[in-house]
């Protein structure tokens, strides 16, 4: 059987936009660079669409539906507290997803604030289920997961030097 076609929808106006983003963020905490491109797919085209977009956003925004502070934060500590990420990968996710610089080093400097990323580093290998690597192709597998998971690499090797891995630290550009 052979798949069909979507049957292009009908553009709605802004009342028909609100009601979608309204049921688009029952179902999830969302940005408003995300929402709008959600929403860009069932607006007119042009600017009557545009106009339409703005004026559901402003809405949203009034009635505190939508608000890209309060995404940074829960986001943020949801990713630490669950996650156990480090703060850089936390940054790239945030302005990978279009929060605005600012709110995002507020973010991350009051969920970040006083934490010992050390033990933060440990809590996410205990996570993982990883083990002390015994040669230096683990080694160098520990060190790649821990850096994508967002901690520096003073972190990285103050972690293997608990594990009583031997390992030659080289300057990393910040």
């Amino acid at each position: 059987m052979a798949f069909q076609r979507a049957k292009p929808r009908e553009p709605v106006g802004e009342a028909g936009l609100f009601e979608y983003a309204v049921g688009m963020l029952a179902r999830r905490m969302r940005t408003v660079r995300d929402l709008r491109r959600l929403m860009k797919t069932r607006a007119f085209p042009g600017a009557e669409g545009e106009a339409a977009i703005d004026a559901v956003v402003a809405r949203l925004i009034e009635l505190n539906y939508l608000s890209d502070t309060r995404f940074a934060a829960d986001y943020t500590r949801l990713r630490k507290e669950g996650e156990k990420f480090g703060r850089r990968r936390v940054q790239q996710d945030l302005m990978g997803k279009g929060i605005a610089s600012e709110l995002v080093g507020a973010a991350l400097g009051a969920a970040y604030e006083g934490v010992d990323e050390v033990a933060l580093a440990r809590e996410y290998c205990a996570r993982k289920r990883m083990k002390q690597p015994t040669h230096e192709k683990e080694t160098a597998r520990t060190m790649g997961r821990l850096l994508r998971a967002g901690f520096s690499a003073g972190t990285v090797f103050k972690v293997l030097r608990q594990w009583g891995v031997e390992v030659e630290e080289f300057e990393v550009e910040e």
